[in-house]
């Protein structure tokens, strides 16, 4: 064990065969425009979990013309522990302090495409929503072997990890009823940085959880609000995300993103999303994060459909 929690998986609190836990990890290298994540889906009730690996730069926004994306379902859980586990996809985690540094690892078990080992260590302690999911920013060093050529990364990301009941049926993301939500970050230092997870309740997409930190002092978002204020004519996807919020100590936040690239995936059976390495200015700074504009099956394809005006407003 690691001290707990959250740097180990979680008794199920009951025999839902949905019951869910996730550990997601999301780099970038922004020189480069390059994008990388990995993120195992656990459901211990039916032993089974599955290991998806993505890495995308601005040539190709599709799991089918991206740099890599796979996605292994129904993977045998391994009885060991999160704090040290081997996934049979070749993602390996390892917890180096508790709930601050974590090796991150991957080996593509099938074409040798992709070699990750990376350290995370985190610049602020994990934010909670509720008690079955946390947020962390935090800063990646190492290096990946992308297609037989050496990346170095050095720079910021994020990870997040959430358990609980998790169905794969229903019109909305999880059992929130929005069809439509946001997921948004940036960290220009340890001193500067946000975070938001928005849902669309049909007003527009509200903050339900985040932060700000500024000139080092942190507080929780109070409220938010997410606009895409420019989506490509082609697809949707987002190329212009704006922020505005306040947090608890009443200081405002107000942040303009531009989406570099675009990865959209079912990155779970009933979560699409379409994730960019996004350019943030707030406060003055520019800083490197990211964009998720997140759907539900249904909600992608009837706003897919609209808006390439295959069905009628």
């Amino acid at each position: 064990m690691t001290g707990h929690p959250d740097d180990e998986l979680h008794p199920p609190t009951s025999d839902d065969p949905y019951w869910t836990e996730t550990c997601w990890f999301t780099f970038t290298v922004p020189e480069r425009r390059l994008s990388g994540q990995l993120y195992p889906f656990f459901r211990p009730n039916q032993g089974v979990v599955a290991g998806g690996a993505y890495f995308w730069d601005e040539r190709g926004s599709q799991m089918w013309n991206c740099l890599y994306a796979k996605n292994f379902w129904h993977l045998p859980m391994p009885d060991q522990p999160l704090s040290d586990i081997s996934l049979p996809n070749g993602i390996r985690y390892q917890c180096l302090e508790p709930l601050t540094r974590y090796r991150i690892r991957f080996d593509d078990p099938d074409a040798d495409e992709v070699h990750v080992d990376l350290t995370f260590t985190a610049i602020a302690p994990p934010h909670r929503l509720g008690e079955s999911h946390l947020d962390q920013p935090g800063r990646y060093q190492g290096a990946i072997v992308l297609r037989g050529e050496e990346v170095e990364v050095d720079s910021f990301g994020f990870r997040d990890r959430s358990w609980g009941p998790r169905s794969q049926f229903g019109a909305g993301l999880m059992t929130s009823g929005a069809a439509h939500g946001g997921y948004s970050y940036a960290t220009a230092s340890d001193r500067d940085a946000f975070h938001t997870i928005t849902m669309d309740f049909g007003d527009g997409c509200i903050s339900i959880h985040g932060y700000l930190l500024r000139d080092g002092t942190w507080a929780a978002l109070a409220s938010g609000r997410r606009r895409v204020v420019e989506r490509d004519g082609t697809t949707g996807f987002p190329r212009r995300v704006e922020i505005e919020g306040v947090d608890e100590l009443g200081r405002e936040l107000r942040a303009a993103g531009r989406c570099l690239n675009q990865l959209a995936f079912p990155i779970n059976p009933n979560l699409f999303t379409v994730n960019c390495l996004t350019e943030w200015t707030f406060d003055g700074l520019t800083a490197f994060g990211e964009d998720h504009d997140n759907w539900s099956a249904t909600g992608i394809r009837r706003f897919s459909r609209r808006h390439l005006g295959l069905d009628p407003d």
